[in-house]
């Protein structure tokens, strides 16, 4: 047990009473006529680096007058001598060498400023936030970050996944930059949208049980296990149920396309999948067979706020995104 104890009294001694500072009177502050430019404070920097008035105008790019001049008015605005020179020799002062210091932050200040804003005007440095169907994000999208990263590895990417409805209202609440979605649903000027592929959807089923003849009428004779009725799949299987005059209970409601496949590779039933979807139900034996006749299939495409200016990170991430041109859906193996 560690028991404190009261130390013994220390003997008492004078403290002397410390005063404080007097603040100068508004009569005894340093004034400025002017306050010295950037391109003065440099061309001064040059002739105490060079210590000689026609070096420093060289460097500096104007006539050893117009040097002198600068230098002349400088002290003139601060008050006192810079430079000690004669005919021969050109000699900083010591409110010279103060000057110079405060310089040297200066300067160094202002470079690595605007040298990291032409880093972010130019895409180099910045942030791009991008949202994204899952299907897509287990897609193509790590080989798109892969080339972007290599391209512009000072930008920082952060990708959210989620349904449509979620991403357009982050994308309007400007949470997020850039989205790869199917288009909006309502037809307002609120985003811009640019088609990327078509994504033609398939029947999918258990390895070695596909119907005879594979198709819409299919899902007349099978359980039909479907995805959320606010899933951008749910949207178009429907319409294309419409479409066939097919009327099929949809079951269970799924809200990711890893578990309808599961529930396929059960036994559970069957379901109409976007090609796209097949890497996220890859870990179970499952065949797709085309639909057709009525061909179902949803666009997918980039999508950003109308009234919003990229940042120049993000008009690079646009051009990843897009690969410069419009490409079809990749091909699928069908058993």
């Amino acid at each position: 047990m560690i028991q404190l104890l009261d130390a013994a009294p220390a003997p008492r001694h004078h403290v002397p009473s410390v005063r404080a500072v007097p603040r100068l009177s508004q009569a005894h502050r340093f004034f400025m006529a002017r306050t010295p430019s950037l391109s003065t404070l440099r061309q001064f920097r040059m002739l105490a680096q060079t210590a000689n008035f026609s070096r420093a105008a060289e460097l500096a790019c104007v006539s050893q007058p117009a040097l002198s001049r600068t230098i002349r008015l400088l002290e003139e605005d601060l008050g006192g001598r810079l430079f000690d020179r004669d005919r021969r020799h050109v000699a900083l002062t010591p409110a010279g060498e103060d000057l110079l210091r405060l310089t040297e932050r200066l300067v160094a200040d202002f470079d690595d400023a605007f040298e990291q804003l032409g880093q972010t005007l130019s895409g180099q440095r910045g942030r791009v936030v991008i949202g994204v169907l899952p299907s897509y994000a287990v897609g193509d999208l790590p080989g798109v970050l892969s080339l972007f990263r290599d391209q512009w590895p000072g930008v920082d990417v952060t990708v959210r996944e989620g349904l449509a409805g979620t991403i357009y209202q982050h994308l309007r609440e400007r949470q997020i930059d850039l989205a790869v979605m199917t288009p909006p649903e309502e037809a307002s000027g609120d985003f811009t949208f640019t088609p990327l592929f078509a994504d033609p959807c398939a029947l999918v089923c258990r390895a070695g049980e596909a119907p005879d003849n594979p198709g819409w009428d299919s899902f007349a004779e099978r359980p039909f296990i479907a995805m959320a009725p606010s899933s951008s799949v749910r949207q178009i299987t429907d319409a294309a149920f419409a479409r066939a005059h097919l009327a099929p209970r949809p079951l269970y409601d799924c809200a990711q396309p890893a578990t309808l496949g599961a529930f396929i590779a059960a036994g559970l039933g069957i379901s109409a999948l976007p090609l796209s979807c097949r890497p996220m139900v890859g870990a179970h034996d499952l065949e797709w067979h085309r639909l057709s006749d009525p061909q179902a299939e949803r666009i997918i495409g980039i999508a950003h706020l109308s009234g919003r200016s990229l940042s120049p990170a993000a008009q690079n991430m646009l051009a990843a995104l897009s690969g410069g041109k419009i490409k079809p859906a990749a091909a699928v193996r069908t058993r």
